[in-house]
């Protein structure tokens, strides 16, 4: 899987956002340092939803901050609407800012504890000065009764009153108020019970269709980016494996990382065996020294010599599919692999 390359990319005009060669990387001592994303590329088109998928630690998160600038990427590119984010710093970059926003993973922890709901959604209008006190007060009442919260009965009440859900519906209500382009989703609904699940991703879809945005969807959850993306990326170890449609990429999995991910989704079928899903083998590398070639060829039961030497590069699998491996799957490999 672990791979480079920018095959996959469309036209930068197609695009609202354009992800190019992102790298982060972290010192963690005695010159050593922790690539948190390698050489990551992708993009979204204006109103569309990418999924980003992978297990924990693979750099989704990180990712997604990097886009943000929070922090700021060690090396590449990340251009919003032509706009080159990297270039950027200062005042510059705050008057952009708005364009931008994030729902974070944990509801509660991202909303400030002393201040209360009316002022937490209307505290990005005082900031721009954008209108006078009662235009703000009516986009605060709007804006909170679009993702379900009574304007009236929660306004003068603060975060810890209410429940995981709630909360998450009130950062939603913060992060459309100031009717940006893109919405970087960290993980939304990973912190909630599985039925508040399903009332967040339904209204997610909802504000999308109403206040026209475009989405980047971080989870680790296969099942429940399926249901919202329009096209998924699934990432190991820092690296971008395989994109795709989600139906095609579901059905038809050409990364044998993918197929591990797709495996693991639990079956609501008592009759399911357990014992035959296929499980990877080995322990995760560490970021700090990974694996040269292709990250994933320490697990990939597929992994041949080559694997060691050369990084994999994206190539065309099917309509708008794209992978990262040496073998994707229905692809004959001639003798058992060789770590």
């Amino acid at each position: 899987m672990a791979g480079s390359g920018t095959a996959h990319l469309r036209a930068p005009e197609e695009v609202l956002l354009r992800v190019e060669n992102l790298v982060v990387e972290f010192p963690v001592g005695r010159g050593r340092k922790v690539s948190a994303v390698s050489n990551v590329s992708f993009d979204v088109a204006n109103g569309e939803t990418l999924g980003l998928v992978g297990e924990s630690g693979c750099g989704k998160s990180t990712t997604g901050k990097a886009i943000m600038q929070l922090p700021r990427p060690t090396r590449g590119s990340v251009r919003l609407d032509g706009t080159e984010m990297t270039a950027v710093s200062g005042s510059d970059l705050r008057k952009l800012r708005p364009r931008m926003q994030m729902i974070f993973q944990d509801p509660i922890s991202s909303l400030n504890p002393r201040r209360t709901v009316s002022q937490i959604v209307g505290e990005p209008l005082a900031i721009w000065k954008r209108g006078d006190a009662a235009q703000r007060t009516s986009k605060v009442e709007e804006v909170l009764s679009a993702v379900g919260v009574d304007p009236v009965a929660a306004g003068e009440r603060k975060p810890h009153e209410f429940s995981g859900g709630q909360c998450q519906r009130i950062s939603i209500a913060r992060a459309v108020i100031t009717d940006p382009q893109l919405i970087i989703c960290d993980e939304p609904v990973s912190a909630l019970d599985v039925s508040v699940q399903a009332q967040i991703l339904n209204l997610l879809e909802d504000m999308k269709a109403r206040y026209g945005l475009t989405l980047v969807f971080i989870a680790h959850d296969l099942a429940v980016v399926k249901n919202v993306s329009d096209r998924v990326a699934v990432m190991y170890l820092g690296k971008m494996c395989e994109i795709g449609p989600p139906d095609d990429l579901y059905a038809h999995p050409a990364h044998p990382y993918t197929e591990a991910l797709l495996a693991a989704i639990p079956l609501p079928d008592p009759r399911a065996d357990p014992s035959s899903i296929r499980h990877l083998d080995g322990e995760l590398p560490s970021p700090i020294d990974p694996p040269s070639g292709c990250r994933f060829r320490t697990r990939c039961p597929r992994a041949q010599d080559i694997c060691a030497s050369a990084e994999p590069q994206m190539q065309r699998v099917g309509d708008d599919h794209y992978v990262a491996c040496h073998f994707p799957l229905e692809t004959p490999v001639a003798e058992p692999g060789v770590h």
